[in-house]
């Protein structure tokens, strides 16, 4: 029998016509689903939905309006972007609610005011380098040149600006021998 003869039956309740148009719609049914869902257990889910509801609504199937499969395939098609919309809505909502109870696993005031005060405590190390010693450091380390481009800002010869570093960072370290 055709689907379209099948379905008829299925509206007057005939169990027999139910399980041979199951047996007929459900791969199509499946395959339209997953490619919709993507996921194969929310697509088996969602064609055993849309099956049961094929045996509850065949009554309002009309055969003037189109095929039993395009009909079925529609109802499928409708139910799958049903899910896909309800998991993204959820998905949403669940992201909504985790940023808006979302709370630090740190103490920002803290951790602001520790950066600070480290910031003052290298700040006063720096001012204990000679300007010479600073100045090389600053370029190097706050500015992004390597030694040789610090080399040619300050036209100083390479091993001069790297004894100034060495010195410099030496006594930054010395100071700084507090903070960590």
């Amino acid at each position: 029998m055709e689907a379209d003869e099948l379905l008829v039956l299925v509206a007057g309740g005939d169990q027999k016509a139910f399980e041979e148009l199951y047996g007929l719609v459900s791969g199509p049914v499946f395959g339209l689903v997953r490619r919709v869902v993507r996921d194969p257990a929310q697509s088996e889910e969602v064609s055993q939905e849309v099956l049961l509801e094929l045996w509850r609504s065949a009554p309002r199937f009309d055969p003037g309006r189109g095929s039993a499969l395009s009909w079925i395939l529609t109802l499928a098609h409708r139910r799958a972007v049903d899910r896909v919309r309800s998991a993204r809505a959820a998905t949403e909502r669940e992201q909504r609610e985790g940023q808006r109870n979302h709370r630090p696993a740190f103490d920002q005031v803290a951790e602001e005011v520790e950066a600070g005060l480290e910031r003052e405590w290298v700040r006063r190390c720096l001012d204990r380098l000679t300007a010479l010693q600073r100045q090389s450091v600053t370029l190097a380390y706050y500015d992004g040149y390597t030694y040789r481009e610090v080399a040619e800002r300050l036209s100083l010869p390479l091993g001069t600006v790297k004894t100034r570093m060495r010195d410099g960072l030496t006594r930054l370290r010395d100071c700084l021998g507090g903070v960590a």
